[in-house]
């Protein structure tokens, strides 16, 4: 075993109801001025924005709000969420969403507490490090990102588009209220990007160089056994509890470390991906499909018998008169034939951004590195011709 730390302090509250203890965890954390981020016109139509307001005011705390952030959420709104929480004086942020909402409450934190930093310029592009942020809690309503356990956020900027994340633990939320009741009415488009995403969070840990970690990844592959049949019943019985609240369950355990103790992580998938949204405002999870098989292709070569286990222990493949090559190539198309069963796109023309151009894939590679200043990967340490060659694998 590979020496590791693991440090998640987010309490999870789970089950039905469970929104309206919010009031109660912001207050015992010390909270009392909160800034509740929501996204769009399903937090007022259902209810559930009026709900958490209830509880905050039942518990004697003053609240001010900010709606409308979207998918791949923007640093403008990020910027505009700062100064609106500065003039509120707000000491706790409350993220009511998905993924986009708990960055952008992630984000604004950051920004609050370090006034004398520029949030872009100096903490997302990593010149200064990030040493205090307010606190950040979670009703979660969207099984996808994991961010209300991670130590991760994700902000695009508007006039560039390029795609940031940042990492500290001082990002992991205090608390994260899971109810799956409230995924009930998700369209199935989300709950399927949800599935991708969960299960890339898992595979972009399990594909790494360190194979040594037998529990580490044993906890990987029953998390995607879970995952894989949950999807495939939340698909075919929209609103179903029981596999909602095993794809929440799931969602926050797949990205806050735990499946990825004593490896080193991968993630190319999620920097490939991530350029493809920001270019195209894709979803991130239809992104990750998008480009997951052409990488695994790809990257076969670095570990077959990694490939071969994956098929074995998570896609129940039979090893029997197989050779490791013939099994992980199995693996790789049983992970994208399920993709295509939820019906997610597998390569750029699905993904509905058309073929691209030479010049538009030498574009996104060069962006993928940053500019020609770093690679991505640890499975296969990936540079500008590897990505290139991955864009042009997937672009049809």
């Amino acid at each position: 075993m590979e020496a590791f730390q693991f440090y998640s302090p987010t309490q999870i509250i789970f089950g039905r109801g469970t929104e309206e203890q919010v009031g109660e965890q912001i207050a015992r954390r010390g909270g009392s001025r909160v800034l509740v981020v929501y996204g769009g016109q399903s937090a007022v139509k259902s209810e559930l924005l009026s709900r958490v307001l209830a509880s905050l005011e039942q518990s004697g705390l003053s609240c001010d709000t900010l709606g409308g952030v979207k998918p791949n959420p923007r640093l403008s709104l990020v910027l505009s969420g700062i100064q609106r929480a500065e003039a509120f004086q707000a000491n706790f942020l409350l993220a009511i969403g998905g993924g986009s909402v708990i960055d952008t409450a992630k984000a604004i934190a950051d920004g609050v507490a370090n006034p004398e930093l520029d949030l872009w310029d100096d903490l997302w592009m990593k010149k200064v490090p990030l040493e205090r942020s307010l606190p950040v809690g979670v009703v979660l309503t969207i099984p996808a990102a994991g961010s209300e356990s991670s130590d991760s956020a994700v902000l695009t900027k508007d006039d560039t588009l390029e795609k940031r994340g940042l990492g500290s633990d001082l990002h992991r939320p205090r608390f994260a209220i899971l109810n799956p009741d409230l995924t009930a009415t998700l369209p199935r488009y989300q709950v399927a990007c949800g599935v991708v995403d969960i299960m890339s969070h898992t595979m972009d840990r399990y594909f790494n160089p360190i194979t040594t970690n037998q529990l580490t990844d044993e906890l990987a592959e029953g998390l995607l056994r879970v995952v894989i049949s949950s999807g495939r019943r939340a698909m075919d019985h929209p609103g179903d509890y029981q596999a909602m609240s095993e794809l929440m369950w799931a969602g926050s355990l797949s990205h806050n470390g735990l499946t990825g103790l004593g490896g080193k992580k991968d993630f190319a998938s999620h920097q490939l991906g991530h350029e493809l949204s920001a270019r195209f405002d894709s979803a991130h999870g239809a992104t990750l499909s998008a480009v997951w098989g052409s990488w695994a292709r790809y990257c076969l070569d670095a570990d077959v018998s990694r490939f071969a286990r994956f098929g074995v222990k998570v896609w129940g493949l039979d090893p029997t008169g197989r050779t490791e090559r013939e099994l992980a190539l199995s693996a790789i198309d049983a992970t994208v034939d399920f993709f295509h069963s939820l019906d997610m796109p597998t390569c750029f023309s699905e993904l509905g951004c058309g073929l691209q151009s030479e010049k538009e894939l030498e574009e996104l590679t060069r962006r993928c590195t940053f500019f020609g200043t770093r690679t991505i990967g640890t499975f296969r340490v990936l540079d500008h011709d590897d990505i290139l060659a991955i864009y042009r694998m997937a672009n049809h």
